[in-house]
């Protein structure tokens, strides 16, 4: 059922799209809208009759392997303990987009930069680049302009919300408030835990979010010295749903990924192959699955894959423990192609 929603959902990004605009280039190879969506349809018809036939996947289907192999990693949807109001308790606010906070597109000035954009401030009449992570958190750039949505408790976790790009603010009454993603600087994201590992810090062995957050919890002192390390900051928006993709509709734990759509486009579905980390047994399970791609990451480049894990304490588990190469092969509706050959045949 959740597939189901899932795909339903690519159609209604992909029926916005012109059939024969290109979605992505493989060099000679192109995948165009139209493809997608026809491979999203007969997906979707397929689904009631997979569990008895799934030999009508090779049968309907041609799959391509996505080269070179994939990086698989995961996100999730962290809680964080907030007030919607001002308190002692909660000293670390939540920003909303900044008025002075610009954009512009690059691409109207040449076609080299199509789909590059600038951030920025302007300060004296000149361009400026936005505030980064010390500014905003340590220097206070962005006190007293209006702009705070929620305050939390722990700004590590504010951190970490940045990195998921969206959560849930456990309020004190025990109500619960989607914090989502708005907007970020514009300026390079880098990653603290390689950090951690470049200055020795930690080990690379067994990497995870929750190692990273446990080092920061034993050294306080250091705190600043290393959220810094990573100029890149994301702002927020509240609501009562969510999370919600790049395409604009929710996400389906362990179905939906984000995906650098220069290299697989929104609205693609594809089968992942991998092992998955297991909490109790400290040990890979395999794990096989059609997923979607209906988000974008900054830090999503490449063939790399990262999936949307959920919510609770597993979800979390898996999401910072998991860093799998995995395949993951792409279907193309066999029934579309013999159709565009016959197209250019004649």
């Amino acid at each position: 059922m959740d597939l189901q929603k899932g795909i339903e959902r690519n159609l209604r990004f992909l029926s916005r799209k012109p059939d024969n605009g290109i979605a992505a280039k493989y060099g000679r190879s192109q995948i165009t809208w139209g493809m997608l969506k026809r491979t999203n349809e007969e997906m979707l018809s397929l689904l009631p009759l997979l569990e008895e036939s799934p030999e009508l996947l090779e049968e309907r289907f041609v799959w391509f392997s996505m080269s070179p192999r994939t990086l698989l990693t995961g996100y999730y949807e962290p809680y964080l303990e907030a007030s919607l109001v001002p308190h002692p308790d909660y000293p670390y606010p939540l920003y909303s987009i900044p008025h002075d906070l610009q954009t512009l597109d690059l691409g109207k000035f040449h076609h080299r930069w199509k789909g590059q954009s600038l951030i920025y401030r302007q300060e004296n009449g000149e361009v400026q680049p936005y505030y980064d992570r010390a500014d905003i958190d340590f220097d206070g750039a962005l006190q007293d302009k209006g702009l705070e949505i929620a305050w939390v408790k722990d700004l590590v976790d504010v951190f970490i919300l940045q990195i998921q790009g969206s959560g849930r603010l456990v309020l004190p009454d025990g109500s619960v408030k989607h914090v989502l993603y708005a907007g970020k600087n514009g300026l390079k994201y880098v990653s603290l835990g390689k950090v951690l590992i470049e200055r020795g810090l930690l080990p690379k062995e067994g990497m995870s979010m929750q190692k990273i957050k446990a080092f920061l919890d034993a050294n306080p002192d250091m705190v600043k010295e290393l959220l810094t390390t990573n100029p890149s900051y994301v702002f927020f928006r509240l609501d009562d749903e969510g999370p919600f993709g790049s395409m604009g509709s929710p996400l389906t734990p362990m179905a939906s990924v984000a995906v650098d759509n220069k290299v697989l486009p929104l609205g693609s579905l594809a089968l992942l192959t991998t092992r998955l980390p297991q909490q109790e047994e400290r040990s890979k399970i395999p794990f096989a699955k059609i997923v979607m791609a209906q988000d974008r990451g900054g830090a999503i480049k490449g063939t790399r894959v990262d999936l949307f894990c959920g919510s609770g304490p597993e979800a979390e588990y898996l999401a910072g423990h998991l860093t799998s190469w995995s395949h993951v092969y792409l279907p193309v509706s066999r029934a579309f192609l013999e159709e565009q050959e016959i197209a250019i045949a004649e």
